[in-house]
């Protein structure tokens, strides 16, 4: 509802407007009273006004002056003028002011209601303006987010993308991280106090554990949060070096221009490390007790040594993730730091060379190489059982394999977790990784999956290609329409395109465009008065010859001799 202040030094002015005006009416919800432009300001101060109407001359401080005041400090406010004849020249200047308008004095109550009313949609449309804005700008963050969480994931499971690319998405997404420079990841896993939850008080509580790593973190880190491919949260920091340039300049004669980029990142990495790993530390652990604060529950935070951002990445993600894993299972710390864990015991590295031989994993499943991938896999398990492996080497293989399925799923349009929740889940994995044949028949029960689901998803994909086509043509005005353009416009090469739509129809893409060609122009012969060479254009055909030669050879008979006939 709104509030108006009435302003006038001879208050039977305001007194009068007050008692006789259906405030109601015009959707007034509180009239406020002043005996002077001083007195207004201390009601403006104290209220949330929304309309103001003032007379021009009062001791002290004037109307003008008083609404000055108000676009200074209010600027929301509508300002309306109560003057009389001898005083135009004032509502000229107070029209210049921006004021909203003027009324006459001696006042007319219809003319009142009028201008206040006036005001009030002026006041409706700019809230509804606002509202449109603070709902596309809520959308856009909405939209952002699963943006922010697809870049990540693409990322991590070891999508090959380009330098540019990956900055020009940085750039779009508000996304502070800088390629080229040396990041480091916490992986957050949630604790026992979470695990009853619903799935949507997690995701509450996943998305307040963002924000609390955000607050925590800034000023001296960029932050990059989101949910991770497998089933935890990823935290992605960058020092902040604008805020952090002092802290290097020791190690540095040119401070005034300096810049990180100037300088062999590898060292500054080290320098980050060791000189900075106590106020890293403390911020997780400020991080941490504000999430056991705030949130009454522990986390599991893995973190990871400085890496190369985004090259060091997936490798960065998978140690992490292992790690993550290794530590819920053995229960042993809520806070771990990679670099200084120990090393599991390893009997031997030979059993899993196969996995990162090429072509990888993920290059046979994207190609639908599903034989080869499933041999590929074979070999591992193979020579896992010859050279012999251990409990380490099973989540090893676990981790790179389903980062793959996971890579693969996205390729689809799909998640994962759409095909085998409990797969995915960290406990269920824990022991899972356990047993050596639970985990092979797993990972081929999943790849079995895979393709049923791509098999399906790529039937599905020709099936709304054929139809996209097939409307695209229909809607044809006569522009130049070909295999080519129509390819273009769905995002195809045109040989693949022509393939799809043979195989799905039986008729070539570029015989179903003459043919509707063709009985668009039977139509317009049959049913319209037009003359053969505007029906000629209208198709989008140059040359009325080679039209009249493509509806003879369709029809038997050329436009003249159909229409004559």
């Amino acid at each position: 509802m709104v509030q108006i202040l009435l302003v006038d030094d001879e208050s039977y002015v305001t007194e009068s407007l007050a008692a006789t005006i259906p405030w109601e009416a015009l959707g007034i919800e509180r009239v406020h009273q002043a005996a002077s432009a001083l007195a207004a300001v201390d009601v403006l101060e104290a209220y949330d006004i929304d309309i103001l109407v003032t007379d021009i001359r009062m001791p002290g401080m004037t109307g003008l002056e008083l609404i000055v005041e108000v676009n200074e400090r209010w600027p929301h406010i509508r300002c309306l003028l109560l003057t009389g004849y001898a005083d135009f020249e004032y509502a000229k200047k107070a029209l210049q002011l921006k004021a909203f308008d003027y009324i006459l004095k001696p006042v007319d109550d219809e003319e009142f209601m009028k201008c206040v009313s006036a005001a009030i949609d002026s006041l409706k449309e700019e809230w509804e303006a606002f509202n449109k804005i603070h709902q596309l700008q809520y959308n856009r963050r909405t939209d952002f987010g699963v943006l922010r969480t697809h870049l990540m994931h693409d990322l991590v499971l070891g999508r090959d993308l380009s330098v540019q690319m990956i900055e020009d998405k940085l750039s779009q997404y508000e996304i502070m991280l800088r390629t080229g420079h040396p990041a480091g990841m916490l992986l957050i896993q949630l604790g026992k106090h979470f695990s009853d939850m619903d799935y949507h008080s997690v995701s509450l509580i996943e998305y307040a554990i963002g924000n609390i790593a955000e607050e925590v973190f800034a000023p001296d880190f960029h932050v990059w949060h989101c949910k991770a491919p497998h089933d935890c949260l990823i935290v992605l920091i960058e020092e902040n070096w604008n805020n952090n340039r002092e802290k290097y300049s020791m190690h540095h004669e040119e401070e005034s221009d300096y810049a990180p980029e100037q300088h062999d990142m590898k060292r500054i990495t080290e320098i980050s490390m060791n000189e900075h790993s106590s106020i890293l530390r403390a911020t997780i652990e400020t991080f941490r007790k504000n999430v056991s604060n705030y949130l009454k529950g522990e986390i599991y935070v893995t973190v990871t040594g400085w890496f190369m951002f985004p090259e060091e990445l997936p490798k960065a993600y998978q140690t992490a993730i292992r790690s993550l894993y290794w530590n819920h299972q053995e229960e042993t710390e809520t806070l771990l730091f990679i670099e200084e864990e120990t090393e599991q015991p390893h009997s031997s590295v030979k059993s899993l060379e196969g996995l990162y031989m090429h072509p990888t994993l993920t290059h046979l499943l994207e190609s639908r190489q599903w034989e080869e991938a499933e041999a590929k896999v074979s070999r591992v398990f193979g020579k896992m059982e010859e050279v012999g492996y251990t409990r380490e080497h099973l989540y090893e293989l676990f981790i790179s394999v389903t980062s793959a399925f996971m890579y693969t799923a996205h390729k689809q349009g799909r998640f994962i977790t759409q095909m085998d929740q409990a797969g995915f889940d960290p406990l269920h994995a824990q022991k899972m990784v356990q047993s050596f044949s639970n985990l092979k028949e797993w990972i081929f029960s999943m790849m079995n999956k895979l393709k049923s689901e791509w098999s399906a998803s790529e039937q599905s994909a020709k099936s709304y290609v054929v139809k996209q086509v097939q409307e695209l043509i229909s809607q044809d005005k006569g522009q130049e329409l070909s295999v080519k353009t129509i390819a273009d416009q769905v995002y195809l090469h045109p040989v693949y395109l022509s393939k799809i739509y043979k195989a799905e129809t039986g008729e070539g893409l570029g015989d179903y465009i003459i043919r509707m060609r063709m009985e668009r122009a039977l139509y317009l012969l049959k049913y319209s008065n037009k003359k053969i060479y505007e029906i000629t254009t209208e198709l989008g055909y140059q040359n009325p010859q080679y039209f009249s030669k493509m509806f003879k050879k369709h029809y038997g008979m050329t436009p003249h001799e159909f229409r004559d006939q």
